[in-house]
């Protein structure tokens, strides 16, 4: 193999190359896995050529390929997602994909079709050391609450309860796992509490001693493990931005137990939001 892997940021993100994904072998993907495993995000270069049928058999060999319900896709291949930054494509804000699943996703692999001059960056945090670098006291409180997360629709809000600290199942590591864009709320705290915590929560997460950066290149595939990552793209730029991504599902979120139970509100008290996505009322 002629594989290469240089590690980037210091907290997460490796480059890879001397690969060809649309000829992958067997002992080429298992150095890959490897890298993400360790890097938690890898961006692989020089990948202009692969075909959809390449993108798609790339993502299956991490585990189940399905389309975000929501989003366009691709023609012909409607396990590829299309996001376009003219027709809603613009995700500015620190998030973990779909974390309103019950079994959100595993991974996703990512390139873009179409590269802005300037601008479009990507960011990525690690959300092992997110939860690592925390005080004692404070990893001791989270280790045994839950969180409520949500994405309201139009008829139906998709809901799902998680540990606010999840164990990732082939590292065994600790991560946080809460996320400005879908975290509605801790239901063992009161609401003023939840709050006040997760606000700190997602500052936290988001420092940018945790983060890495990705300049796009035409190419580039990114490859990141979503179950111990946040990720943010930057609204910088005025050309148009389109992507093709294959998103990887897999395993229930699992955690400590709750060590508490759900928090009842006295007679007569009131709850008015701070935050945008504190979506529940008592």
């Amino acid at each position: 193999m002629n594989i290469v892997i240089e590690p980037g940021a210091g907290a997460l993100g490796a480059t890879i190359g001397g690969v060809d994904l649309q000829r992958l072998t067997d002992e080429e993907f298992g150095e890959i896995k490897r890298a993400l495993l360790e890097h938690l995000v890898v961006f692989v270069r020089g990948q202009e050529h692969i075909s959809p049928e390449a993108h798609i058999a790339f993502g299956e060999r991490l585990g189940r390929v399905e389309p975000h319900s929501h989003l366009q896709r691709l023609d012909g291949h409607p396990q590829i997602v299309v996001i376009d930054s003219e027709r809603g494509g613009k995700v500015d804000v620190w998030h973990t994909d779909i974390t309103y699943n019950q079994h959100p996703p595993l991974a996703s692999v990512l390139r873009l079709v179409r590269v802005p001059g300037r601008g479009g960056d990507t960011m990525w945090s690690n959300q092992y050391l997110a939860y690592e670098r925390l005080s004692a006291p404070i990893r001791d409180l989270l280790d045994g609450l839950t969180a409520i997360h949500s994405q309201p629709g139009n008829e139906t809000t998709r809901r799902a309860e998680h540990p606010v600290v999840r164990v990732h199942p082939e590292t065994g590591r600790k991560a946080l796992y809460v996320n400005r864009l879908f975290t509605s709320h801790i239901p063992q705290l009161s609401r003023g509490e939840s709050d006040a915590l997760l606000e700190f929560l997602f500052a936290f997460a988001e420092r940018p001693e945790l983060t890495c950066r990705h300049r796009w290149r035409p190419g580039d595939i990114a490859v990141w493990d979503n179950r111990v990552t946040q990720h943010y793209a930057l609204n910088d730029y005025d050309e148009r931005r389109v992507g093709q991504r294959v998103t990887v599902f897999a395993d229930e979120p699992k955690g400590g137990p709750a060590r508490w139970p759900v928090y009842r509100p006295a007679p007569g008290q009131r709850y008015w939001p701070s935050r945008v996505n504190a979506r529940e009322q008592y």
